[in-house]
C-alpha cells in the first residue's frame, strides 16, 4: 500500500509510506481555510507508545505572545506549526533515540490560525485528521529495499557525531576495528566507528549485512560477488571468512581506480589477503570492461539452486555505504537468482573481456520478472552494443517526456542522478530540460553543479539541485554543517520515478550511470520496477534530498553561476529564503506559505 488518505470537510491528510519514513501530505479543501493560517500541528503516536508532537526546527521570537502548551518545548509543532504542506517524518533522534520504534504510527494533522493581533491560537483538535500507516524497512513479499542515510552534511549527523567526526581511522589500514572509539559527541558521549555506521548506513547496511550473515551462518551455502569499491572492514572480514571456507568467489574490478602495482589500493590488498586464506572452490578474478566491472551483486545458492540476489547503487566500501546516497534491493527468489548466478558464470569464465561477453545473450536481452513474489521488473545486463543502449536509454528518456505531454499538472518525474552533465545520454539530455517545463511537476538532484534551478516562489518550473553545494554559511537556529569536499559522492543513486502517484508507475534503478558510454564499456545492471509501492518509497527519498540539499545550495558561500541571483545577498535574506521569522512582527515570514501555489501545496502529488 502506497500511502493512507483520509480526510475532513476542511482538510485532507495522505501518508505516503517510505523505508523508515513517512511523507505526510495536508491539502485544504476549502479557499477560505488559507486565511490567517499560520501552519500544521503534527502529532505522532506509535502504536502502543505514548503520543508527541513532532519538533519544528523553527519558533516564535516571542512565544509568550501566542498560544503555547507548557508541556512542550517553544519549536514543538503544537507550538511553533510547520508552514509547508508536507512533512517528511523519520522516527528517532529527539524522541526515540537512534533505535526508533517500528510498526504502526497513528499521525494526526491540526491547522493552525492566528488571530486579528497575529497570534497563534489555541490548538482546536476538531479540525484534525488522522491517518494510520506503518513505518519500517520496507519489504513487499519477497522483494525488499534498503537507503544509506548519506546525510553527513546535515544538523543530525552533526548533533549525533560532531562536525568533524572521522568516517575511518587516518590510516590507511583495510581491515580496522569497528568498535574503536571514533569520537566525542556535543553531549560529551564517546562513539565508536559502528554506531556511525549504523546510523549512516541505515536500511542499506542492514540489508546487506543481513545477507552476508545468512549465507555465513547456513555451511551449505554459497556466495559470487560482483564488487567495484570493495574496502567496507566488516564486510572485507565476512568475504574472507568465506574465503576460508571454499564458500565464495568474487570478481573484483582492477580498473586504474582500484589497482596499482606501484601503490596498492585497498582492492589490491584485499586480493593478496584473500588469495592467502581462500580454499578451493573459493577464487577471485581481477578484470574490467573497457572502463569498469561496475556492478554491485551478491548471489547466494547451495548445491541444488540459487537462492537470493541482493543489487543496486550501493558500493560495498566505506564511502558508498556510509557517505554516498544509495539504494539496494533484494530479490528473495531463486528464479531471480539464477539469472544473476548465469551472468557471474558468463563474466567469470569470459575473464571479464567486453569482446566476449558481448557475444553471449546477456548483452542483448531483457530479463522480465511478471508481478507475482516481486515487483514486475525489467532488467538488462551491461555492457550492451550501441544500438542496444541507443534504444534501452532512449526508451527511458521518451517515458520521461511522456510525462511531460500529460495535461497540465498530472505529469510527475523525480529522480536523483550522480552526475547529468558528466557525458552524454538521452536520458541527461531529458532531465535536464525537465525543470523549464511548468506542465510537469518535476524535482531532481545530481552532484552536477551546472544548469542547476532552485525553485521561486510564484514560479511553476520545476526544482533541480546540487549534491555539492560547497560550504554552507546557515543562519540561527542552524548549526553549521561539514563540507562534502574530499570524500567523494553524495549523490551516488542512478535513479528517476516516472508517474509515482499516477497511472502506471515506474522507477528505473541500479548500478548504471543511464550513460550511453558507461552502458557500452561497464558491467552494470539497470532495472525498471513497475510498482506503485516502490516508486513511491524511491519518489520519498528523491524529495527528501531535494528538499535538504535546496536549502543548502541557497546557503552556499559560492553558489554555482546559474544560483547567481537566487542565493540570499544577506542576512535578512538568507532568513526569508528559509522561512525565518521577522523580529519586527513577531511572526513567521511566509513568502512561499501560498495555498495556490503549485510547488508548495504539491496537491496532485503529495494530497
Amino acid at each position: 500500500m502506497a500511502s493512507v488518505t483520509d480526510q475532513s470537510q476542511l482538510l485532507s491528510v495522505t501518508a505516503h509510506i517510505g523505508d523508515c519514513k513517512t511523507l505526510l501530505a495536508f491539502n485544504l479543501l476549502q479557499p477560505e481555510s488559507s486565511k490567517d493560517l499560520a501552519g500544521f500541528t503534527i502529532r505522532c503516536q506509535p502504536d502502543g507508545l505514548p503520543p508527541y508532537y513532532l519538533y519544528n526546527t523553527l519558533q516564535f521570537e516571542s512565544p509568550g505572545a501566542h498560544a503555547q502548551d507548557p508541556g512542550d518545548p517553544p519549536n514543538s509543532t503544537v507550538n511553533a506549526p510547520i508552514h509547508k504542506f508536507r512533512w517528511l517524518h523519520v522516527p528517532g533522534s529527539v524522541h526515540q533515540g537512534l533505535t526508533p520504534f517500528f510498526g504502526e504510527y497513528t499521525y494526526t494533522v491540526i491547522p493552525r490560525y492566528f488571530d486579528d493581533k497575529q497570534s497563534l491560537l489555541a490548538l482546536d483538535e476538531t479540525l484534525g485528521v488522522s491517518v494510520s500507516a506503518y513505518v519500517g524497512p520496507f519489504a513487499k513479499n519477497k522483494f525488499k529495499l534498503g537507503f544509506t542515510r548519506g546525510y553527513t552534511q546535515s544538523q543530525a549527523f552533526t548533533h549525533h557525531f560532531g562536525i568533524n567526526a572521522l568516517i575511518r581511522p587516518n590510516t590507511r589500514e583495510l581491515l580496522f576495528d569497528t568498535a574503536q572509539i571514533s569520537g566525542v559527541n556535543e553531549d560529551g558521549m564517546q562513539y565508536t566507528f559502528a554506531d556511525e555506521y549504523a546510523w549512516l548506513g541505515l536500511t542499506a547496511r542492514e540489508r546487506i549485512f543481513e545477507f552476508l550473515d545468512e549465507v555465513l551462518q547456513d555451511p551449505s551455502q554459497y556466495l559470487d560477488v560482483f564488487a567495484y569499491d570493495l574496502n567496507e572492514p566488516d564486510l572485507c572480514k565476512i568475504l574472507l571468512e568465506l574465503g576460508r571456507q571454499g564458500r565464495v568467489r568474487i570478481i573484483l574490478d582492477n580498473a586504474a581506480l582500484h589497482h596499482s602495482a606501484a601503490k596498492p589500493m585497498p582492492e589490491d590488498e584485499f586480493e593478496a589477503q584473500f588469495r592467502a586464506v581462500a580454499v578451493s572452490p573459493a577464487d577471485i578474478l581481477r578484470g574490467h570492461f573497457k572502463r569498469y566491472a561496475h556492478d554491485k551483486v551478491f548471489v547466494s545458492f547451495n548445491k541444488d539452486s540459487a537462492l537470493k540476489v541482493l543489487t543496486g547503487s550501493t558500493n560495498f566500501s566505506v564511502t558508498g555505504l556510509y557517505v554516498n546516497s544509495n539504494h539496494v534491493m533484494v530479490f528473495d527468489e531463486p528464479g531471480v537468482a539464477a539469472e544473476y548466478g548465469q551472468l557471474f558464470e558468463t563474466v567469470w569464465h569470459g575473464g571479464v573481456k567486453l569482446g566476449a561477453y558481448l557475444l553471449s545473450p546477456f548483452s542483448s536481452a531483457t530479463f522480465s520478472i511478471p508481478a507475482g513474489a516481486s515487483p514486475r521488473t525489467d532488467i538488462t545486463f551491461a555492457p550492451h552494443t550501441a544500438e542496444f543502449v541507443t534504444q534501452n536509454l532512449g526508451d527511458i528518456a521518451a517515458r520521461i517526456q511522456q510525462e511531460q505531454t500529460k495535461p497540465a499538472g498530472n505529469g510527475s518525474v523525480l529522480f536523483a542522478v550522480m552526475a547529468i552533465d558528466n557525458g552524454t545520454s538521452p536520458v541527461y539530455a531529458a532531465l535536464n530540460d525537465l525543470h523549464a517545463d511548468g506542465n510537469v511537476f518535476s524535482y531532481g538532484i545530481s552532484d552536477s553543479s551546472t544548469g542547476i534551478s532552485l525553485y521561486a516562489p510564484g514560479k511553476k518550473t520545476g526544482v533541480l539541485v546540487t549534491g555539492k553545494p560547497g560550504k554552507s554559511i546557515l543562519p540561527p537556529p542552524f548549526d553549521q554543517v561539514r563540507s562534502i569536499g574530499g570524500v567523494g559522492h553524495q549523490i551516488h543513486h542512478k535513479f528517476v520515478v516516472c508517474s509515482f502517484n499516477g497511472d502506471n508507475p515506474v522507477v528505473f534503478c541500479g548500478s548504471s550511470n543511464l550513460a550511453l558510454g558507461g552502458e557500452q564499456a561497464n558491467g552494470d545492471n539497470l532495472l525498471a520496477i513497475h510498482d506503485g509501492d516502490v516508486a513511491t518509497v524511491f519518489a520519498i527519498e528523491a524529495v527528501g534530498l531535494v528538499d535538504h540539499f535546496q536549502f543548502l545550495n541557497r546557503m552556499a558561500a559560492s553558489a554555482p553561476a546559474a544560483m547567481k541571483g537566487q542565493v540570499p545577498a544577506s542576512k535578512q535574506q538568507a532568513a526569508i529564503a528559509v522561512g525565518w521569522f521577522l523580529s519586527t512582527t513577531d511572526r513567521w515570514a511566509l513568502p512561499y506559505f501560498d495555498p495556490n501555489d503549485s510547488h508548495f501545496t504539491d496537491r496532485l502529488l503529495f494530497a
